[in-house]
């Protein structure tokens, strides 16, 4: 894998590799000031047309804030390290990352004192590398030790890679986790930073929106339903969240209204889909959204012991 060369023609392959600046500075010694030339590596990727750039830490791996640049300040200021990336950046990235996957595993499979030591050999070399991060939480969670997984919330909940989309999966995980571990506050405090940095999608809000249930705080739940359902109006499992609401007679008495009629649209929707698609005939079906798609069956709203039903996956 090596650099592309910088231009600026169109059609261009997109710019990924180390690229190394460099900065004069001034050094006080016993006899004077001396001079010294001071090299920093970047991890550099354009994606989407813009151009990403990443320090490299002292184990040369991108690692630390990322920051966007043009690409006129990449010609002028950046020059090409394709031989470094290949011969040592490269493989300290693959090292990596097959040490985080050896770690997932053994935390999938159970084997939770495993993983926590490869994590650990993980963040030796990174310490803000996501995966890591996320990974030692969840093992932490697991094992009940809540302690030391509030300690790698307050890392988490720094880093602003920690809330992209890539990492979804792991960050509805955690926040989920943290809830069940009766963490109330830290979840809250957890997606009150995913709002900030990325907005909220359905799930995210109606996540929040079992975090607020737990602190039996009704009115900023159904606050937070109500978002979840704007956001996705097919959202099944919300409908059976409110119709629960209803039932247990939870829903703060200036809001009733309001969300009956919220079910009660739902449901004519829902009815009238039916009917079309049944009028379409047996032989035809209609093609279910991606949504559709992603929320699992539920049997029932709540249950204490186990309410993986719930758990949302993106």
């Amino acid at each position: 894998m090596g650099v592309q060369e910088v231009t600026s023609q169109e059609g261009r392959e997109p710019i990924k590799g180390i690229f190394s600046t460099q900065e004069m500075k001034q050094v006080e010694t016993g006899t004077g000031v001396r001079k010294s030339v001071q090299k920093t590596f970047w991890f550099v990727e354009e994606l989407d047309g813009k151009i990403e750039v990443q320090p490299l830490n002292a184990n040369y791996i991108p690692s630390g804030k990322k920051r966007f640049i043009s690409l006129e300040d990449i010609i002028a200021r950046f020059q090409p390290e394709p031989e470094f990336y290949v011969t040592t950046v490269f493989p300290k990235m693959q090292e990596l990352a097959d040490t985080v996957d050896r770690a997932d595993s053994h935390r999938n499979n159970g084997e939770n004192f495993t993983a926590e030591f490869e994590y650990g050999n993980a963040l030796q070399v990174d310490e803000e590398n996501v995966r890591a991060n996320f990974g030692l939480g969840l093992t932490y969670l697991d094992r009940g030790e809540t302690g030391k997984a509030n300690n790698i919330f307050e890392r988490l909940v720094k880093l602003d890679a920690a809330f992209e989309r890539k990492h979804k999966h792991l960050f509805n995980e955690f926040g989920i986790s943290l809830r069940k571990n009766k963490m109330t506050k830290q979840a809250l405090e957890y997606y009150d930073r995913a709002l900030e940095l990325s907005g909220g999608d359905d799930h995210l809000f109606y996540n929040i929106a079992r975090a607020h249930f737990e602190k039996k705080d009704y009115a900023r739940c159904v606050d937070y339903l109500l978002k979840a359902i704007n956001s996705n109006p097919d959202f099944d499992v919300v409908l059976k969240f409110f119709n629960w609401l209803l039932e247990k007679e939870l829903v703060p008495q200036d809001r009733i209204s309001e969300v009956r009629t919220v079910v009660r649209t739902a449901e004519i929707a829902a009815s009238r889909k039916q009917e079309v698609s049944t009028a379409m005939g047996d032989g035809i079906q209609l093609e279910p959204s991606s949504t559709e798609e992603s929320i699992p069956a539920v049997e029932s709203v709540f249950d204490d012991d186990d309410d993986d039903d719930l758990f949302l996956q993106s």
